[in-house]
């Protein structure tokens, strides 16, 4: 009998040890939730009797080079609905169908929808948000915003890009620098209680938003102005499906225009040209992404002719030519077993290195490709800089297409020397042809000059000063002088300004495949050809009736120069014409020496 009581006893001791280890255990549990954890739970506690709205940042607005305001915001307003404050959802669903201009089944199903806060439009007009403000309506909210806005349109709209419906950058300069403009989203926290009911004299808590910073440019409206004028001009009158103009500072490569036409209106970029069958949406959106493309930077093309400028610079640069030598063209040139002609199938006979570039003679350019051989001339296009991207400070740009170290034989070495069976980027060749003039400095094209706060103080400036070398100062001087006599007495003649001394370059390629008969002109020039301070290129994309480069493109930078010269105070040289004679002395001169 002991021994059951025993037994019990100890049962009961067992149990009351347990009892009392489980209700440590929970004490224990509960001082370390109460103490330790307590800044958690509590802010657990606090989101479910929070609603957060976002307050907009202001987006930084874009500058051009003198302070124009090229991309700026405008107040808007995003209308919201929260369901469990709504008393007279007739009410509500009949005055923002109105207002809002919408199908009133659309907003009646996202007024009755069952959600904390439930969104009905964004990017409404501020004077249609005040009148919703008017209706006094429980349940609905009218939060200020801010939408993107392009004063001009469609200026530099491949360039600048645009925003989407959050106003983060989408294309161009706009996602480039997204992180320096999109500021910081502010918040709005109200409290409600368990049913989700904002608590009455509770107030809001406000985090305020922080704005973007303002982005300056090298991209000068007026210039940026000429150039689009003249390029629809000249896509006009010559049918063509494009049009593309570059220009910028060849000492240092800041972009101070970029044209792309057709350009499209930034304010309506999701707007199709009229006439335009869409289709389906894969195929409206294939559409929209050719519209956006930057052609001066996306895509590649066979050069022609103003490649023979990088060919004439690395035979100089490497000494497989000079002033003094002299050529012979019947019209072509035998490589290997092709017969490869000239533009000129009647020859131009006998000429110097300076008349071969000046007649653009593809056998002259040949036959230096061939002087130079397949490894020299591969190795300058590295040390060029032809054979990587450029690094402008735009999106997606595209590599040079270019041949295989071991696959250029005779004949591709051949083409390549005047500037077919490859392809570049024309914001490649600009920046390539800048560096062989400007004294051998190999430069970045870019359009970000500095960040700004709002009061204009500089935050940060962007650097992209050149530091190296591709070519000696005195090829770079030899290059400088050779084409300022192309378009004083060569095939540039057409761009030729009395007073001022330019330099240039005619080119006429074929886009592939050859039997289409679709033809590229164009024509890169610079001034003053002593020390160049602006560099131009235009290029005409199938031109109907007439398409050489001389003709067609070499006018439109000839117009833009006599624009453009002035307006950066170029003055006119008063001594032109004693300079055009020191000019063909100076070439004599150099021939002597050699």
């Amino acid at each position: 009998m002991n021994g059951i009581r025993t037994n019990n006893r100890k049962k009961i001791v067992v149990v009351f040890l347990c009892i009392l280890l489980a209700m440590t255990a929970l004490a224990g549990r509960l001082v370390y939730l109460m103490v330790f954890r307590s800044a958690h739970y509590s802010g657990m506690a606090q989101e479910l009797h929070e609603r957060e709205r976002s307050i907009k940042a202001a987006r930084g607005r874009i500058l051009d080079v003198n302070g124009k305001v090229l991309a700026s915001n405008r107040s808007v307003c995003t209308i919201s609905v929260i369901h469990s404050q709504i008393k007279e959802p007739e009410k509500v669903i009949a005055a923002l169908a109105k207002e809002l201009e919408m199908d009133e089944e659309t907003v009646r199903r996202r007024v009755e929808k069952v959600s904390s806060i439930e969104r009905i439009r964004a990017n409404v007009p501020k004077e249609t948000g005040d009148k919703i403000r008017e209706y006094k309506l429980e349940g609905v909210k009218v939060d200020e915003d801010y939408k993107r806005y392009y004063p001009y349109g469609s200026l530099a709209s491949k360039a600048l890009g645009f925003t989407g419906g959050d106003n983060q950058g989408i294309i161009g300069l706009e996602v480039m620098y997204d992180e320096n403009l999109k500021g910081t989203d502010g918040k709005i926290l109200t409290l409600t209680d368990a049913r989700g009911v904002e608590i009455e004299d509770a107030g809001e808590t406000r985090l305020n938003p922080v704005d973007g910073n303002d982005l300056r440019i090298s991209l000068d409206y007026n210039i940026q102005m000429y150039a689009q004028q003249a390029a629809e001009k000249a896509m006009q009158a010559k049918e063509a499906d494009s049009v593309s103009v570059i220009i910028m500072k060849p000492s240092n490569g800041e972009i101070m225009a970029m044209v792309n036409l057709p350009e499209f209106d930034l304010n309506n970029p999701y707007e199709l040209p009229e006439g335009t069958d869409a289709g389906s949406a894969e195929e409206k959106q294939e559409l929209l992404n050719q519209m956006w493309r930057n052609g001066c930077i996306n895509d590649t093309y066979e050069p022609g002719s103003t490649f023979k400028v990088i060919t004439a610079s690395a035979a100089l640069e490497e000494g497989v030519v000079s002033l003094s030598d002299h050529f012979f063209c019947p019209g072509y040139k035998i490589v290997e077993d092709r017969r490869i002609r000239c533009a000129k199938t009647s020859g131009h006979g006998a000429e110097d290195f300076a008349q071969g570039l000046g007649n653009s003679c593809n056998p002259v350019f040949i036959e230096l490709g061939l002087r130079l051989g397949a490894d020299n001339f591969y190795d300058y296009f590295r040390q060029f800089g032809l054979l990587a991207k450029t690094g402008i400070d735009l999106p997606g740009e595209a590599r040079t297409i270019m041949h295989e170290k071991d696959k250029i034989g005779q004949v591709e070495l051949a083409t390549i020397s005047f500037g077919q069976s490859f392809q570049i980027t024309p914001i490649q060749l600009a920046a390539t042809i800048s560096s062989l003039i400007n004294g051998g400095l190999r430069v970045t094209p870019h359009f970000a000059l500095q960040e700004e706060d709002a009061e204009g103080n500089i935050v940060k400036k962007f650097n992209y000063e050149p530091t190296t070398r591709i070519v000696s100062s005195e090829t770079s001087a030899t290059m400088r002088t050779l084409l300022e006599k192309v378009v004083s007495e060569g095939g540039g003649k057409k761009a030729y300004i009395e007073g001022y001394r330019i330099g240039g370059k005619t080119a006429t390629s074929q886009t592939l495949p050859r039997s289409a008969h679709r033809y590229i002109a164009s024509f890169m020039c610079f001034a003053p050809a002593d020390d160049p301070q602006v560099l131009c290129l235009v290029i005409i994309n199938n031109p109907q009736g007439v398409y050489y480069g001389g003709t067609i493109a070499a006018p439109v930078a000839k117009e833009l120069f006599e624009n453009i010269l002035p307006y950066l105070g170029i003055e006119k040289d008063k001594t032109a014409e004693d300079n055009k004679n020191l000019l063909q002395q100076t070439l004599k001169s150099d021939i002597l020496k050699f």
